[in-house]
């Protein structure tokens, strides 16, 4: 009787090996879902309505874009590694979502083993910028101060843990510099305190600057990116101006719970890269500030693996507390 069980429950795993291309050849047969960790009308949500409702069209279902908020995307980043894998519950994840991974002790997930990788969508530079009226003109005079009186020089962030405090953290390391990292409530409050001379300076998303910048307010001293940001292309990079390979990137890219079907994960990936190559959409996504770049699955994995491994060594060089 046990022989026979065991013959009956491999038969019926060999049918449904054998039904799931099938299956995925049917996908979709409703609406899919987008996860994404932050407020609504925000970047994360406006690139997933935008990538959402240009791949509809293609797949000839509606996607729903659902806003999970709380612990830098990593609620939104739970509920996908545990939903079922069919590819109908999916994560606008972020470049925080390798922080995080560097960062927190306790996730209730594996940053990439949990997670299929479908494709990137775009990649977002920082700027580090100054007030209009600093006494730091370039990068370099910032550096130099940095390096004659370790710890006077100081940058405002996002808040600890933020990507715009790592990318700090990592310039201070590869430029051989001790820099005073000053935490703040999001950006619009590192902002404030810029202008108001409390920070020497800031790292911040060009979106959250580019009109202060225009309006002869703030002063842009580089771009964090290994090319220059096509929105400034006149803005040299931090590795233009002397340290060599410093590339710190935001980005926002597509994933799906671990064990959803190849034949799934693929077909979205087309429909991703499909999706970046219309006009209306590229164009929405430059506007909030990005380059626009889709992958394959594998080139997506490779990154976030590779990203999680910087972030896990500048946590430990700059001896940030995990959370």
């Amino acid at each position: 009787m046990k022989r026979r069980s065991i013959l009956k429950a491999s038969a019926g795993a060999l049918s449904l090996g054998a039904l799931s291309p099938l299956w995925a050849e049917s996908y979709p047969e409703h609406a899919i879902k987008i996860l994404q960790g932050f407020a609504p009308g925000g970047n994360a949500d406006n690139i997933a309505r935008a990538l959402g409702n240009e791949m509809g069209k293609g797949l000839n279902q509606s996607f729903v874009v659902e806003a999970q908020t709380g612990a830098g995307g990593t609620i939104a980043a739970t509920t996908v590694a545990r939903a079922k894998p069919d590819g109908y519950t999916l994560l606008l994840a972020t470049g925080g979502h390798a922080v995080a991974g560097a960062l927190y002790n306790s996730l209730a997930y594996k940053t990439v083993a949990d997670f299929e990788m479908v494709s990137t969508i775009t990649y977002f530079p920082f700027l580090i910028v100054t007030s209009a009226d600093s006494k730091f003109k370039t990068l370099n005079d910032l550096l130099d101060a940095a390096k004659k009186a370790p710890e006077t020089v100081s940058f405002g962030s996002a808040g600890i843990g933020s990507t715009h405090h790592l990318a700090g953290e990592l310039l201070a390391k590869m430029a051989k510099v001790n820099l005073l990292h000053v935490p703040y409530r999001g950006d619009a409050a590192s902002i404030t305190a810029l202008m108001a001379n409390d920070v020497s300076c800031i790292v911040v998303p060009p979106t959250a600057v580019t009109s202060n910048i225009k309006a002869g307010k703030i002063r842009a001293l580089a771009t964090s990116g290994a090319q220059r940001w096509s929105g400034m292309p006149e803005l040299a990079t931090v590795a233009e101006q002397g340290v060599a390979n410093y590339d710190v990137r935001s980005w926002a890219g597509l994933m799906a719970p671990a064990g959803t079907p190849k034949a799934v994960v693929e077909r979205l990936s087309l429909e991703v890269n499909k999706a970046l190559m219309v006009a209306g959409v590229k164009s929405r996504l430059e506007e909030m500030g990005g380059d626009v770049k889709g992958s394959t699955p594998e080139e997506m994995k490779t990154m976030v693996s590779a990203e999680l491994q910087k972030w896990n060594q500048v946590v430990a060089d700059a001896k940030i507390p995990k959370q």
